[in-house]
């Protein structure tokens, strides 16, 4: 939803008898409508507003309304479990989420540019089957949560976002098979940013299959060198790489333990000097930093309210 600027004064008069002309709600100009809709929060949009009058059900939509749909607000009633998918989500919230899109993406008639799940909003098969039907021109993709969903829904999503350009996604212990076909379908994803650790696997596999990307950031995480140096070499597209808060390891010849780097050497620099932007800080008094480490390189991003939102790269910013 985009949010509203200046507010004009709007007087609506409606009168009985007389030759008085009669100005009723539903006579409003649709473009000062929508200026109005444009400044009410989404649940308003799909639960009060139409109820006004037909007009007003129509103008709700407009495609102007819906070029984003933001459900960062919503999150699921969940329990953490020892067994695959690893979380339990209670019914009612399931079913409240199934119905909140139904009405979304009926009032959206496939316009919703960008789409936006709360990092603990779990999206079922069904929900982002129906979701992928309904968005077809989707531009920009933010679902970190991927627990409740297989790998076949998840491969038949992304066939149909074929535009898709931006997405925010979580780190896989397997990611060959996803990725390879997020890349041959989403040949205009250019923009990545994975919620979680980044290890040699998964930057080979970057490599190999969305060797186009720009823009890819990969912060509050653990990161090995060896990674980074995959990253920096492979990715001959990449112009912004955002490394911001990691614990960038090393493996040094046993006996010895792994090695936590405090600052990046000459070669990695040299490597990155290419970029048009490499974003890094690894200070010990950056309360960022200090979480990272904390939190062992796997952010627990619920401790920290809309932190997971923020991203040092304004264009993967929430």
């Amino acid at each position: 939803m985009m949010p509203f600027q200046k507010q004009e004064k709007i007087e609506v008069v409606v009168t009985e008898g007389g030759d008085s002309p009669v100005r009723r709600w539903e006579d409003l100009d649709i473009d000062i409508l929508l200026k109005i809709f444009q400044s009410v929060d989404l649940f308003q949009l799909i639960s009060i507003i139409p109820q006004v009058c037909r007009s007003w059900q129509l103008a709700c939509s407009d495609q102007l309304l819906w070029k984003t749909l933001d459900l960062s607000v919503m999150q699921s009633n969940f329990i953490r479990i020892t067994i695959p998918p690893y979380v339990y989500v209670d019914s009612l919230s399931r079913e409240k989420l199934t119905h909140l899109l139904k009405i979304c993406l009926n009032l959206s008639r496939g316009n919703i540019l960008t789409l936006i799940f709360h990092f603990n909003l779990y999206v079922d098969n069904n929900q982002l089957a129906y979701t992928a039907k309904r968005c077809p021109g989707l531009k920009r993709l933010v679902m970190p949560a991927w627990e409740k969903l297989e790998k076949a829904t998840i491969c038949s999503a992304f066939r149909k976002w074929k535009d898709l350009e931006s997405l925010m996604m979580p780190s896989l212990e397997e990611p060959a098979y996803i990725i390879k076909k997020i890349g041959r379908s989403c040949k205009k994803l250019s923009e990545l940013k994975i919620m979680g650790p980044c290890d040699m696997l998964l930057a080979s596999t970057l490599v190999s299959f969305l060797p186009n990307l720009k823009v890819l950031s990969v912060r509050c995480t653990e990161l090995p060198k060896p990674a980074l140096v995959i990253l920096l070499e492979g990715l001959k597209q990449l112009k912004v790489l955002n490394i911001s808060h990691c614990i960038i390891t090393e493996d040094l010849p046993p006996p010895a333990p792994m090695k936590i780097l405090t600052e990046l050497d000459e070669s990695i620099l040299e490597k990155a000097s290419r970029l048009d932007k490499f974003l890094t800080c690894m200070s010990d008094s950056c309360i960022m930093c200090q979480r990272t480490r904390h939190d062992e390189g796997f952010m627990k991003w619920y401790k920290y309210a809309d932190l997971w939102k923020v991203d040092e790269v304004k264009s993967l910013a929430i």
